[in-house]
């Protein structure tokens, strides 16, 4: 009972913080933008002051996220479906197909993010990795 009460909270959590950022909202862009729905939230036991958050990004046939940075949260990106083509700190553009995943440093500029295909869709699990007071786990570049 008590695991389930931690897991509810943390996900009323992640809603509230997710709620509150520009996440699923901001610049205009050619073709379907992302959906960003929370996933899970919990303080990490053993690195006092630090949480981990995750969320599902979600990708149409086509779609695309803007140029962004997640400040100082160290990033998980994990394909959960479909391919996704990535391209972090202006390091080569990469495609990862299920089941494969990559890394962003803390203050990383997060160049591509978009479903490699234009006919199917596309899923990723992204994992932050931030202080417990960092709320602004994604930055859009501004236009």
């Amino acid at each position: 009972m008590k695991f389930a009460k931690t897991v509810l909270a943390s996900a009323a959590a992640a809603v509230a913080v997710f709620a509150a950022s520009p996440v699923v909202h901001a610049h205009d862009m050619d073709g379907p933008r992302e959906t960003i729905s929370p996933a899970f939230q919990a303080a990490i036991a053993n690195v006092p002051g630090k949480t981990m958050t995750a969320v599902i990004v979600d990708y149409k046939p086509g779609g695309k996220s803007p140029a962004h940075r997640h400040g100082s949260a160290f990033v998980v990106g994990y394909v959960l479906q479909g391919a996704i083509r990535s391209q972090v700190d202006g390091g080569e553009a990469r495609v990862f197909h299920a089941g494969e995943s990559w890394t962003e440093a803390p203050g990383a500029h997060h160049m591509i993010s978009e479903n490699a295909s234009s006919t199917k869709p596309a899923k990723l699990l992204a994992i932050f990795v931030a202080d417990d007071n960092d709320k602004d786990l994604v930055m859009w570049d501004k236009k």
